[in-house]
């Protein structure tokens, strides 16, 4: 599996419209098993987002698809820059099954 967390900061007063963007856009993504956006408990202008794939090609191969190529245009001009980024490999967890299994 492969997993990213990273942190978008976002133009002030748009978070909330940032996500819903983000979240409209990730239905259908072949490989993907968790896609969670967070709000920034700490920051009104920040959101988190955590990702679970079954590989890093089903997260490069989801760039190009056209759900996530309009969310992505609908998006970039609520995005002030990004945060922090991490890659890591998922093993499994509550909610999460392992490649190959139901969740």
């Amino acid at each position: 599996m492969y997993g990213l967390i990273g942190k978008m900061r976002v133009v002030p007063g748009q978070r909330d419209a940032l996500i819903s963007i983000l979240i409209e856009g990730v239905s259908g993504m072949p490989g993907c098993l968790s896609y969670i956006v967070a709000q920034d408990p700490t920051d009104p202008d920040a959101i988190w987002v955590t990702e679970v794939w079954d590989s890093q090609e089903s997260h490069q191969a989801s760039l190009s698809l056209p759900s996530v190529q309009q969310a992505i245009s609908r998006g970039k001009p609520l995005i002030a820059g990004f945060g922090e980024r991490f890659e890591t490999k998922p093993i499994g967890g509550h909610g999460l099954a392992a490649p190959g299994n139901a969740a």
